[in-house]
């Protein structure tokens, strides 16, 4: 700043000209918040299905280590059998030899009776036992009669099958010595002879080494499988088992044909590499959660268990999650869109609060210069101003003009300029008694007096004027602590604002009335033209008034005064029906100061 600039008035504006929370910003907050709120619940219902998956699989691996160990129970079962039987003990390898004893040669006991009916009811040839044994992976399937000629075969056995071996059949025709050598010499993997009591001849059954050790495994895990499926339940559906090749072995349960394709990835379980694969299936409008894990015979992977479990109790847990996550998110989005929005309006609210601070300050600094400049106006106005009037009067008395016709002009002139001087002086005294200090004297002094001295000061301006003066204080002098001359002031200035408010004929009504135990209601009523909302808001203002002439500060300075008195006014208005103002005064002196309600119809 210069040396020659000196700042007198500064203008600041308010400091605050926008909100503390932009709505932008609370929209981002709230969008990160609850995009913060999603993901959480988003991984919360991932994690509960992993739990249930995991959950689910445990049990399904149950399922299966049970039909592991009873396939291995019977495994050692089968070798106890035979070697009570004096037979080579039995394993699933194709290099060993097989022997018709215990579950294997029970299963093989039932399909060689199923030939024999057939043979009895004359409905069995070559044809007939070449696709048996192709359906049942056998290497051969023979019929011989009594006299051990063999009637119906299988298959024609390849000469080459026979070097070394003592006993040859006659052009490929099997014969039971032929066969039990074969079996002897471990040319193949088993043979099977069924003598039934009342049957006609010998039903033979002969198993190559790889069929031999299909057969084993098939009637082992078989009867593990009906094992587990006799007491199937607690939501499984159906058990599979199958070799490594994918074939078969076994099943129970309504298997979904779909699933028996070989499509379930095996190759990570067989490998080590998982204890256990898993997929979601839907199957005759049933939810399946359908698994596989390897079967172990002997420390080794023989085959691949597939099991399918009914996943209606979980998915019902995980709906059951999905919709409390989803209430739960709901309810903590509300609550956190209601706590940035009560955050919002709060800061907004402090902040109004702020800026209406520094209007008031404005405002009471605008005030006090105009009080400050009141009294230097009027004290330098008044003495010029009573010159004046002592002026005019002097010329009213002495400098009358003789010509009579120019009386009637002068005394019109003299008369504007006297009434001016005296709307100066109002103006004037106005401005000094609005900005004379606002101390008050208190005394106690009777209410009914106060208002009984107004009356009596207005009445013959209300006739005047054809307005009506009723008055109404049914009570007993009541005395209130009070400065008797402000007071009367205060109201005196509503009494003439609602003398100003009607035209023509009217009337004002005055009454006085205890309010309570503590304070006093004194009404002033007019039938005048009432008011706008608009005005009601504003009539205590110092900045505002309707008038055409004078300062409008009567009801400001009203308004001052009986707040200094502890008390309150109430105004009701509507327009082209009058206004009511009622002041409510304490009858016990209290300090501080009440804001004004203002109320509007």
């Amino acid at each position: 700043m210069n040396q020659e600039e000196k700042v007198i008035w500064q203008h600041h504006s308010p400091r605050y000209r926008r909100s503390f929370l932009q709505p932008l910003a609370v929209a981002v907050v709230s969008a990160v918040v609850i995009g913060l709120i999603l993901i959480m619940g988003i991984v919360d219902l991932r994690r509960n299905e992993k739990n249930l998956l995991d959950f689910m699989e445990n049990q399904g691996l149950g399922i299966i280590g049970v039909v592991q160990r009873l396939s291995q129970e019977n495994l050692d079962n089968e070798r106890q059998v035979q070697s009570r039987a004096g037979g080579p003990s039995f394993r699933p390898s194709p290099h060993e030899s097989f022997a018709p004893k215990g579950l294997v040669a029970e299963a093989f006991a039932n399909q060689a009776q199923e030939i024999d009916n057939r043979w009895k009811a004359k409905k069995l040839d070559n044809a007939f036992l070449e696709k048996f044994a192709d359906e049942q992976r056998l290497w051969v399937v023979a019929v011989f009669d009594k006299g051990g000629e063999a009637v119906f075969q299988s298959r024609k056995l390849s000469p080459d099958l026979f070097a070394g071996v003592a006993i040859r059949p006659p052009r490929g025709n099997i014969t039971i010595g032929t066969l039990a050598e074969l079996a002897r010499m471990k040319k193949i993997g088993g043979l099977f002879v069924l003598r039934p009591k009342e049957g006609s001849g010998v039903v033979v059954i002969a198993l190559d080494p790889e069929g031999a050790r299909y057969w084993s495994m098939k009637v082992l895990v078989g009867k593990a499988i009906d094992q587990i499926g006799q007491g199937q339940g607690q939501g499984l559906l159906y058990i599979r088992v199958t070799d490594l090749r994918g074939i078969s072995l076994g099943e129970t349960g309504l298997v979904p044909p779909s699933l028996k394709k070989g499509n379930m990835d095996v190759s990570e379980i067989t490998a080590g590499r998982k204890k256990i694969v898993s997929r979601k299936v839907v199957f005759q409008d049933r939810n399946i959660l359908d698994m596989g894990a390897p079967l172990y015979l002997d420390g080794k992977v023989r085959g691949i268990v597939q099991i399918g479990l009914e996943r209606e109790s979980t998915d019902r847990i995980l709906k059951e999650n999905r919709r409390n996550i989803f209430v739960f998110t709901v309810f903590i989005v509300v609550i956190v869109l209601l706590s940035l929005w009560l955050l919002y309006h709060d800061q907004n609210r402090h902040l109004a609060g702020i800026v209406e601070m520094e209007r008031q300050l404005e405002k009471a600094e605008r005030l006090s210069a105009l009080g400050q400049l009141a009294a230097g106006v009027g004290h330098e106005i008044r003495n010029p101003l009573n010159a004046i009037s002592m002026a005019s009067q002097r010329l009213i008395r002495e400098y009358t003009p003789p010509d009579r016709e120019k009386v009637e002009d002068f005394q019109v002139l003299t008369g504007v300029i006297r009434d001016e001087i005296r709307r100066l002086n109002g103006i004037i005294e106005e401005f000094l008694t609005f900005s004379k200090s606002r101390r008050l004297e208190f005394h106690d002094y009777p209410v009914t007096e106060v208002l009984q001295k107004i009356v009596n000061l207005i009445r013959e301006e209300a006739v005047t004027k054809g307005i009506k003066i009723e008055t109404s204080w049914p009570l007993a002098p009541a005395t209130i602590p009070m400065d008797m001359d402000k007071l009367q002031q205060a109201l005196l200035n509503l009494v003439k604002n609602a003398m100003e408010s009607i035209i023509g004929e009217g009337v004002i009504v005055i009454s006085a009335e205890r309010k309570n135990r503590d304070s006093i209601s004194i009404k002033i009523a007019d039938t005048g033209c009432g008011m706008t909302a608009e005005e009601v808001e504003r009539i205590f203002n110092p900045e505002y008034t309707t008038k055409e002439k004078g300062l409008g500060l009567g009801l400001p300075l009203a308004h001052e005064i009986i707040r200094g008195h502890g008390g309150e006014i109430r105004v009701l208005s509507r327009q082209g029906e009058g206004t009511t103002f009622e002041v409510i005064l304490p009858m016990v002196r209290r300090e501080g100061k009440t804001d004004t309600n203002v109320k509007y119809a």
